[in-house]
């Protein structure tokens, strides 16, 4: 393996559902080991399973990158000298292979039905297809060359399997593990092309990353225990000087750190686990993702990012432009990263914070209308958003925190001031509409010094006439700075907003 290869990656999603976090972390770190090292991030859709494959999964797969930010510079939307990008289109490429490793002696042709195979497992708790049994079972390795060749020439179903070595030990250098190794005696001879002529991940994963021309595989650390016999499949092709560099990556854990993160924990546990909503096409049963509950992608990214891996300082919030710049793998955990969704909701209220308020803009918009208002100007929105920021955890929690900017408030929350509630405070409001009606500048800095003013010449407190005005503007005990929430109405609806509230305050 030459280190000086053209640094060439994939992500390889199958088209079958909703695309799990820990896929897009796997996209992410393919993307940022790519960009750091200027090279290829290539999108491959590995849709041999056709009895798994999901309509329209491929479409969602291609918004999420969107989404992320994550863009392929090669795939099925965008050819780049390798096509086709999906594996079922390359079926005819895979049977050659494998008879090549049928000839060659490391593969045999296995002529067992599924029916047969089900007796099997029924019988034997523990089955699998190996070398303690291949010749016991109907193959090539257990029946004469003529019976095997009219098998073939009669055109009976058959699968194409590894012939797995009994006693040897395959290691390779893991550029996360370290030096990794596995005896062959121990795994079972799987299957590398299917009775319907398309292969299994095995074999073609292999031949198309030959195909692409891949320097270095990111992926999940399930597939460690098929790293043996890719490597295999790698030497027995003759390929083993372009074999690409092998990164496992953690897995993603659930919350008490009790094995893999799942889908059920977050509907268990009430947090979205796949990118984006994910619509199954059977049931239309509808599983939230990250995006239709407010994140900002920058914030989802940057979540996925620290989980297994750091940059070796205290550093949590990292652009996209600081995660290439210091992303390296030996900074990548070997140890599993427990999901934790409470620090993803901090990213996201750190990322709503720091991002420019335009940037947020659009969602906002979609927000409000999907509450029914009609979108004023959109530097009024803009300035909304800055003021209650800081109080939001997801952009949906804008109206929460800023409805009152946009409509007038239907209730009040008095019960807490009309106990005190008197003629002296009627008084003082009536006035203060005149005053206010009267004011030439009308900002959060003219105003404050001016309310208080009139608050100490009553003889009143200030603590008794502050949260009355707040109550009249907002309808309630909370939102940013009163005399900013005044500013931002502007007077003629601050007046309007007094004079409405002031009968419920009776």
């Amino acid at each position: 393996m030459s280190s000086q290869r053209k640094v060439r990656v994939r992500f390889a999603p199958s088209p079958t559902g909703g695309l799990h976090l820990g896929g897009v972390r796997t996209a992410l770190f393919n993307y940022l080991y790519a960009r750091r090292y200027e090279g290829d991030f290539i999108l491959r859709i590995e849709d041999t399973d056709q009895t798994r494959f999901v309509p329209g999964a491929e479409e969602y797969i291609n918004e999420c990158l969107d989404w992320c930010g994550l863009t392929p510079d090669e795939g099925p939307n965008k050819p780049g000298g390798y096509e086709p990008y999906r594996q079922s289109e390359r079926k005819a490429s895979y049977r050659q292979y494998a008879e090549q490793l049928v000839n060659s002696g490391f593969a045999y042709y296995a002529f067992d039905t599924p029916e047969e195979l089900d007796v099997r497992r029924k019988e034997e708790p523990n089955f699998r297809y190996s070398h303690e049994n291949r010749l016991q079972l109907r193959n090539s390795l257990s029946l004469s060359e003529e019976e095997t060749a009219r098998l073939l020439s009669d055109g009976r179903p058959h699968t194409i399997r590894i012939k797995m070595p009994v006693e040897e030990t395959v290691s390779f250098e893991d550029m996360i593990r370290g030096r990794v190794a596995f005896e062959t005696g121990l795994i079972d001879d799987k299957v590398l092309l299917k009775a319907d002529g398309m292969p299994t991940y095995h074999l073609a994963v292999v031949v198309d990353d030959k195909a692409m021309k891949i320097s270095h595989v990111f992926r999940g650390e399930e597939w460690l225990p098929s790293a043996p016999v890719h490597i295999l499949l790698w030497e027995y092709l003759g390929w083993k000087d372009e074999m690409p560099h092998w990164a496992h990556l953690p897995l993603i854990l659930k919350p008490d750190g009790n094995g893999k993160l799942s889908k059920r924990d977050g509907d268990r546990l009430g947090f979205p686990v796949y990118a984006m909503n994910w619509t199954d096409v059977k049931s239309g049963d509808v599983t939230k993702g990250f995006r239709e509950m407010g994140f900002l992608p920058e914030a989802f990214i940057n979540m996925l990012a620290v989980l297994g891996w750091n940059d070796g300082t205290e550093q949590e919030i990292f652009s996209i432009e600081e995660l290439i710049a210091k992303f390296s793998v030996d900074r990548i955990s070997k140890a599993g990263a427990k999901f934790d969704f409470e620090k993803a909701k901090w990213f996201n209220h750190e990322w709503i914070k720091k991002t420019d308020n335009k940037e947020i803009l659009p969602q906002i918009e979609e927000v409000l209308k999907q509450h029914g208002v009609a979108l004023p100007h959109s530097d009024y929105i803009a300035n909304v958003l800055a003021l209650v920021k800081e109080r939001m955890t997801f952009v949906e929690d804008f109206w929460e925190q800023a409805s009152f900017f946009f409509m007038i408030p239907e209730t009040y929350d008095v019960d807490a001031v009309k106990p005190k509630w008197n003629e002296n405070k009627i008084a003082f409001f009536q006035n203060i509409v005149a005053e206010f009606r009267a004011m030439q500048e009308w900002t959060a800095s003219s105003l404050e010094p001016f309310f208080k003013s009139k608050i100490v010449d009553s003889g009143m407190k200030i603590g008794e006439l502050m949260m009355p005005f707040r109550i009249m503007l907002v309808g309630g005990k909370f939102g940013p700075d009163v005399f900013q929430i005044a500013e931002t109405l502007g007077k003629e609806e601050v007046v309007k907003r007094i004079e409405k509230a002031l009968p419920h305050f009776a």
